[in-house]
């Protein structure tokens, strides 16, 4: 898939869902919740034993079930893991931190690769190597201003804060010019999952979508 298209695709959603559960079935209810709120773009994170075997089902079923779902395989730390996420189907990877390893890689796979930065030297090399989006990881960490602080500085570079986002600052973080936000369990939550409450996920998540668009449009 081009990796252009999945950027802005990630841009234009606003937020990126990211999760992993142990449980196969769980993760596939999870991902239509999701996919029915309108989400088109899926991150699942590699924090598990079995997150290569359920990203290989999640594949399938998005083939069969959601055709136009853009499915990624985060947490991706070497090129090993890389390898094997592609094989599975992966169209893109995200990882949390800098890899020289991994940029080389990607770039020879023709595949997106989305690294997590939190310093200026890290985002030096990011734009050296040409990469195109970057996570700002762990963005609780640095807050809305350090985007606000190094945007001037690297024009060419879209920002996703992920870590510590949620409804409650995410104005401050579109404010700060973040071009998409990464969000994991304060959407997928540890309640909704144990009790299966997939409607209560579509219904936060539509709000959520809701609540970006409406953050856009005031700021414009």
């Amino acid at each position: 898939m081009n990796k252009e298209k999945i950027v802005q695709a990630i841009i234009q959603q606003g937020v990126l869902p990211l999760y992993f559960h142990p449980d196969e079935t769980t993760s596939i209810r999870i991902l239509q919740a999701l996919y029915e709120s309108g989400i088109r773009v899926v991150e699942y994170t590699n924090r598990g034993k079995q997150a290569l075997k359920n990203f290989r089902s999640l594949e399938k079923e998005t083939y069969k079930q959601f055709p136009d779902l853009i499915l990624g395989l985060g947490t991706v730390l070497d090129s090993k893991t890389a390898g094997k996420g592609i094989q599975n189907g992966a169209n893109f990877l995200v990882s949390p931190g800098y890899s020289k390893e991994l940029s080389k890689f990607s770039n020879n796979e023709n595949m997106l690769w989305i690294p997590g930065c939190i310093t200026p030297s890290e985002l030096l090399q990011a734009q050296d190597d040409e990469i195109k989006l970057v996570k700002i990881f762990p963005a609780s960490v640095v807050g809305p201003g350090f985007i606000k602080s190094v945007k001037e500085v690297f024009p060419e570079l879209l920002f996703m804060p992920t870590g510590g986002v949620d409804h409650a600052n995410l104005d401050s973080w579109f404010r700060a010019g973040a071009s998409a936000v990464g969000i994991g369990s304060s959407l997928i939550t540890k309640s909704i999952v144990e009790n299966n409450q997939f409607d209560l996920l579509k219904t936060n998540t539509t709000a959520l979508i809701q609540q970006v668009a409406s953050i856009r449009s005031s700021s414009v």
